[in-house]
């Protein structure tokens, strides 16, 4: 790998598995300082062991906004700034419009598009003292498709998310603060287990990929992250990038 993000700082939440945690390596693995975020403490605390001395483990709530200003001003502390901030964590409402609860549906919005919003704001001032930076923020294909059963009200936050991003490209594009969305298919824990344990269904989920496989966390995923970030892309901001092996159409 080259080195090509050595000096930059970056923050990735949901950093102890999955996503997270694939794209926080291939981050680690081009030179950035990584802040690694979570919910629990040890799930981080264990990632930053296996990337070594610059990376730190930071615990925090993303559905509390008080935590998520402490979070960035103790990353800012702790490295000296911030470069790049990947908003991955998000508590996933699923299911029929019927079923699911409004608690579901509240915390499905503070954990996506709130917290979002709260993280890129405290990490602004941060990235313009440093002469710009990017953020990386996570959407879905489900927002795209055709029978959106089970699917309505996660789609909805993460619909929210990719608004959020485009005001950021509009508004700090004069601070040279680029923000994106990608949209994967990865293999999390979860999709991992649920194609264990449902082999014919997750053949059938396949064949609606035109690369007939879903993502892996780093090689993927967290490669792709990693080379937005870098400077062969740095006039791209605004976007959506589908990373789904060509399964969705955002046109």
């Amino acid at each position: 790998m080259n080195n090509e993000l050595a000096g930059k700082v970056a923050i990735v939440t949901g950093a102890g598995q999955g996503v997270g945690r694939g794209i926080a390596t291939a981050l680690a693995k081009r030179g950035a300082k990584l802040a690694l975020v979570g919910r629990t403490l040890s799930k981080v605390e264990e990632v930053a062991a296996d990337l070594g001395p610059d990376a730190a483990a930071f615990q925090c709530d993303i559905k509390d906004g008080d935590a998520i200003t402490a979070t960035a001003a103790a990353v800012a502390e702790r490295f000296s700034g911030i470069d790049i901030l990947v908003n991955n964590a998000q508590e996933v409402p699923l299911g029929p419009l019927l079923k699911v609860t409004d608690d579901a549906f509240q915390a499905g919005f503070e954990s996506g598009p709130l917290a979002t919003m709260r993280f890129m704001k405290a990490c602004y001032p941060h990235m313009v003292a440093r002469g710009g930076g990017t953020i990386i923020n996570l959407a879905s294909s489900a927002a795209v498709r055709w029978d959106m059963t089970n699917y309505g009200a996660y789609a909805a936050v993460k619909q929210a998310i990719r608004s959020l991003t485009r005001a950021a490209a509009a508004e700090w594009g004069i601070d040279n603060i680029r923000a994106l969305t990608i949209a994967p298919h990865a293999k999390s824990p979860g999709l991992k287990h649920w194609i264990e344990t449902n082999p014919e269904e997750a053949e059938a989920f396949f064949r609606t990929i035109p690369l007939r496989r879903v993502g892996e966390c780093e090689e993927d995923i967290g490669n792709a992250v990693a080379a937005l970030c870098g400077s062969d892309l740095s006039y791209l901001t605004g976007a959506t990038i589908p990373l789904d092996g060509g399964q969705a159409n955002f046109d």
